[in-house]
C-alpha cells in the first residue's frame, strides 16, 4: 500500500531548488513514486493512506560526525534516526556492533556521501523538521523509524 506523506513544504532537496508549497511525496514499500502537490498526488493516488506533517518535509540526512553516545549500538543508530538522518560515514561506524545496528535498522554506512536528494523510484528516505531545526519524523527505506510525541 502507497502512502502520501505531506508537509506545507516539500524541498527535493536542502540546499537550493524550489520548494513544493503544500506538496507531497509517495511512498511505495521502500521506494519514492512520486513528487509533486498533494492535490496531484492524491488524484493520481486515491488509495494511499495519507500521513500529514507540520513543519517542512525533505530527504533524509547524511550524518557527517560522530555517532552520539548511547548505552548500546542500537539507541546510538536511533539517535542519528531521531536527528533525521539514516546514512552515517563508515568512519564514525568503527565497530562491528554499530553497522550491525545500521544494517538491522536499513541505515547505510557510506565512505563518502553526495548531499541527499528525494528521487523518484529512489529509496525512500525522508525527514521532516519543525521551524526551530527540530526532526518531527524520520522515513527510513519507507519505514516511519522516528516520530517525534
Amino acid at each position: 500500500m502507497e502512502t502520501i506523506h505531506t508537509a506545507d513544504e516539500v524541498r527535493v532537496v536542502w540546499d537550493g531548488g524550489e520548494p513544493i508549497k503544500d506538496g507531497a511525496v509517495v511512498v511505495g514499500r521502500d521506494r519514492v513514486g512520486a513528487v509533486g502537490t498533494f492535490a496531484d498526488l492524491r488524484e493520481r493516488f486515491p488509495d494511499a493512506r495519507v500521513r500529514r506533517w507540520p513543519g517542512v518535509l525533505g530527504p533524509a540526512l547524511v550524518h557527517r560526525g560522530p555517532i552520539p553516545d548511547a548505552p548500546t549500538a542500537r539507541e546510538r543508530i536511533h539517535a542519528v534516526l531521531k536527528l533525521g538522518a539514516v546514512v552515517v560515514l563508515e568512519e564514525y561506524a568503527d565497530s562491528p556492533e554499530l553497522r550491525a545496528a545500521a544494517g538491522r535498522t536499513d541505515v547505510v554506512v557510506l565512505p563518502s556521501a553526495a548531499p541527499p536528494a528525494i528521487r523518484e523510484v529512489g529509496r525512500a528516505d525522508l525527514a521532516v523538521f519543525a521551524s526551530d531545526g527540530t526532526c518531527i519524523a524520520t522515513v527510513c527505506a519507507g519505514r516511519l523509524v522516528h516520530r517525534r510525541r
